[in-house]
């Protein structure tokens, strides 16, 4: 079955208590991993790749901490996920996939049909809103 890892989860939490904070207040990374009993370390980690790609915003000093860059609304799923990692049903929908990822790369007959399953749940991912999920 299908299966986010624990860093996409955070990522997914991490950004809808975000979310659910009035417009223009920072939270911590300490508050989120409190609420969320969320190891720290971990989490300041993603919310640094988060900043990276655009989907939070860092602020510094006393009153600091971490707000959306964009609108609940506005923000994907396959934003936050894409930021912490590429989801894969199988080894070979690896982008540039080959003989090396899958022993049975030339004889498979399911990675075809996978490919369109693989599609399908990027759709759901790049369609479905943080605010949908709120």
């Amino acid at each position: 079955m299908l299966k986010l890892s624990k860093k996409t989860e955070y990522a997914l939490m991490a950004v809808k208590y975000i979310a659910l904070k009035p417009e223009n207040s920072c939270v911590t990374a300490k508050e989120i991993s409190t609420g969320y009993n969320i190891p720290y370390e971990l989490l300041a980690k993603i919310l640094q790749k988060l900043t990276k790609k655009n989907i939070v915003i860092s602020y510094q000093g006393i009153n600091g901490g971490y707000s959306l860059i964009r609108d609940s609304k506005d923000i994907t799923l396959n934003d936050v996920i894409s930021a912490v990692e590429r989801v894969q049903i199988t080894n070979c929908m690896k982008e540039n996939g080959s003989k090396k990822d899958c022993a049975r790369f030339d004889c498979c007959q399911i990675r075809n049909p996978l490919s369109k399953v693989q599609i399908e749940i990027e759709k759901v991912f790049r369609k479905t809103t943080i605010n949908q999920i709120l």
